[in-house]
């Protein structure tokens, strides 16, 4: 028995990079086994990657880059990512389809398309969703719950490197406390800086929950909160 039908899964740049790869093969593996152990389980899902492990809007920008064009540049690095986990995953005969927001021609992958996203989702493949929601000065984080909306996701699932949400960054506060779960509204006020506040309140607008787990713990973590384990940090309407 499954928690969820459709989810989306929102993957960092630095998720698949390691201190001397931008794209490393270890880190694509991890991410094709623990998808893989979420579709076994017969759960549809979609990705958003980011491109922080390549290039950074916001860093450009703080150089002196025009903002949009270093946005720019930034979702052309989702591209690369999400081209790299296509990749990874028709190797280990996972069907997967590219879609970006913003159009690419030459065959490198599908403009967005939120019908056709939904289909190729029912029938079985996994849909990664690039170039943010095609328009500068959004994240990321929004563009997952952009897409969560548009794909009828029950859940965003964030993957981080820490183990849920804490009051403040467990690394550099040894007191810091972990909340098992938040309501949106609550999420807002405290400024959780896990993911942006347009974030949040798509999530909340629309009824869907998010959940911050870690993806270093082990490859069966995503698989085992759908299955109904309590593991990393719920936020939703209510805070159940």
């Amino acid at each position: 028995m499954v928690s969820y039908r459709r989810i989306l899964l929102k993957l960092s740049g630095e998720a698949l990079s390691t201190s001397d790869q931008n794209i490393d093969s270890e880190m694509l593996k991890k991410v094709v086994s623990i998808v893989q152990s979420a579709l076994d389980l017969g759960v549809e899902i979609a990705i958003v990657v980011g491109g922080g492990n390549i290039y950074r809007g916001a860093t450009l920008s703080e150089i002196g880059m025009n903002k949009v064009t270093g946005d720019h540049i930034g979702m052309l690095a989702t591209v690369m990512n999400a081209l790299a986990l296509s990749d990874a995953f028709e190797r280990n005969n996972i069907p997967s389809i590219v879609m970006s927001g913003f159009p690419i021609g030459g065959g490198v992958c599908e403009s967005f398309n939120h019908t056709k996203a939904k289909s190729e989702l029912t029938n079985g493949k996994v849909v990664i969703f690039s170039a943010g929601t095609g328009n500068p000065c959004f994240t990321t984080d929004t563009a997952a719950a952009l897409r969560a909306v548009e794909i009828d996701a029950e859940i965003v699932f964030k993957a981080t490197k820490v183990d849920g949400i804490y009051s403040s960054d467990p690394i550099k506060d040894s007191s810091a406390i972990k909340f098992d779960s938040l309501t949106f509204d609550s999420a807002i006020e405290q400024n959780i800086k896990v993911m942006d506040t347009s974030a949040f309140a798509l999530c909340r607008d629309h009824n869907i929950k998010i959940c911050v787990f870690s993806m270093l713990e082990d490859n069966y973590s995503l698989a085992n909160i759908i299955k109904g384990q309590a593991i990393g940090t719920i936020v939703s309407q209510t805070g159940d």
